[in-house]
């Protein structure tokens, strides 16, 4: 199903602006061409009436009458009609008669006006409509006779039919001058609406820049306050919180530099009493034959102990550069098959341990020192916690943004749980929380991702389809500075 973008902010103000306009103009003719066509029309009907009224009371009716009399009378009638001509017809009886020498009566009279006209003696009127759609109003009185104050019918009735053209031209030209007048007014009413949608939009656009600005870390970002309406007090707030988070970074921040310089300091300060410390276990290691069962095992446990405190301020060292963004690259070409290898040979993992698939001539641009670092994180992990065979394959892949460098370890083991995988790679996280004298310090995979960060590339952790742990390092064949 196609979605069409939503409308602006801008446009909804000028619509509903534009809208509330064509309703109120709408209304407004609607009701005054209501109240002036009921004026106009209300106007000619009571003039038609009164006129009627008083020219039959002025006439004399003998009875009983005649065809000739009640045609004179008709005719007297037709010559006077207020306020536009009219054709005045007359009933008695049986007899019919017509101002206008043409038909004897009217389809305009209808049998309900001539019920009206019957019961009441003041007479009545009714507006209607012909064939050919010419609105007439059709005023019918009764003549009667006046003995003693009391009014008596005398069977004689006229109507009095008078066109209503001139008035329904008037309505006509009302609804024409409204229709005509409806698109300039809503045109001029697009000014007020885009000065009001501005006026509103100014605001917003300017709290939607700030809170940009605030998003990228300018947090003496502020907005300045204009009026009193909530719009105003909505910056006041945005301004209040601004200045809160601002603070409370700022503490933040503080209090992450001082631990940071700490674990520096305390680091740096633990690396030459550790030097001295590894150098006189070492010696010791060498006579420790020479002792008896019991000393010679603490011995080996002072010297194991101290080689893991020197691993971990070593590792420390390196997460204090990292946090301080003081490392650096070191770029070399390299064979990636030969550093590869070299980093096995070194750590001795020849036995038979890992298979390898290392394609020769794929060279890559990159710090050597750390791409070892990575590697050997990685496998060392995987035969620590996986288990043998362990597999290392080295490809490369056409992205989008370049030439990318594939490499995936992937051990023989039961795999990572699905809880442990969101935080395989945080910092001193061990998945089995009974191993915390383990030789290892739960920060070797934070600085193998950190070092493969620094060189552009990503680092996955995942189960592999047919068990183990998988970790794909992806990163560029070229690595910038």
């Amino acid at each position: 199903m196609r979605r069409f973008a939503p409308l602006g902010l801008r446009t909804r103000l000028i619509a509903a602006f534009l809208l509330v306009a064509a309703i109120c103009a709408v209304t407004t003719a609607a009701l005054t061409y209501q109240q002036a066509r009921n004026a106009i029309l209300k106007q000619s009907q009571d003039t038609a009436v009164s006129t009627l009224r008083d020219l039959v009371e002025a006439q004399t009716v003998m009875l009983p009458m005649g065809q000739e009399e009640l045609q004179h009378l008709v005719g007297e009638l037709g010559k006077r009609g207020q306020p536009h001509p009219w054709t005045v017809y007359g009933e008695y009886g049986k007899l019919r008669a017509s101002s206008n020498q043409g038909a004897a009566t009217s389809t305009v009279i209808s049998e309900q006006l001539r019920r009206q006209v019957t019961s009441n003696p003041h007479g009545a009127f009714q507006r209607t409509k012909d064939r050919l759609g010419t609105i007439h109003l059709v005023v019918g009185m009764p003549a009667v006779l006046q003995r003693g104050g009391i009014r008596e019918a005398t069977g004689v009735v006229f109507y009095a039919v008078m066109s209503l053209d001139t008035e329904q031209t008037t309505v006509d030209a009302m609804v024409d001058a409204a229709k005509k007048g409806a698109v300039p007014g809503l045109a001029i009413a697009v000014i007020p609406a885009l000065l009001a949608a501005r006026s509103v939009l100014r605001p917003v656009r300017d709290m939607r820049k700030a809170a940009h600005r605030l998003g990228r870390g300018r947090l003496d970002t502020r907005i300045e306050v204009r009026g009193a309406d909530e719009l105003a007090g909505l910056a006041r707030t945005f301004n209040e919180t601004a200045r809160a988070l601002e603070q409370s970074v700022s503490e933040l921040r503080d209090a992450e530099v001082r631990a940071r310089r700490f674990a520096a300091d305390v680091s740096h300060e633990l690396r030459t009493p550790l030097a001295g410390m590894l150098a006189v276990t070492e010696v010791l290691d060498e006579g420790a034959e020479d002792l008896d069962a019991d000393t010679a095992k603490a011995l080996r446990l002072i010297s194991a102990e101290t080689g893991k405190l020197a691993v971990l301020v070593e590792d420390l060292m390196e997460i204090s550069r990292f946090d301080a963004r003081a490392a650096e690259l070191n770029l070399d070409d390299v064979d990636v098959a030969e550093a590869v290898t070299k980093t096995l040979e070194r750590r001795h993992w020849t036995d038979g341990r890992i298979r390898t698939e290392l394609p020769p001539d794929i060279r890559a641009r990159l710090d050597p020192r750390r791409f070892d670092v990575v590697l050997a994180n990685l496998v060392g992990n995987a035969l620590k916690h996986g288990g043998a065979p362990v597999s290392v394959s080295v490809r490369t892949a056409s992205r989008p943004e370049g030439e990318r460098l594939l490499i995936e370890v992937a051990d023989s083991g039961p795999g990572i749980a699905p809880e442990v995988l969101p935080h395989i790679f945080d910092r001193f996280f061990k998945a089995d929380a009974a191993r915390t004298r383990s030789t290892g310090s739960g920060l070797g995979l934070a600085i193998t991702l950190e070092n493969v960060r620094l060189h552009g590339g990503t680092l996955h952790a995942a189960n592999g389809p047919a068990g183990g742990a998988l970790f794909t390092l992806d990163m560029p064949l070229e690595a910038r500075v």
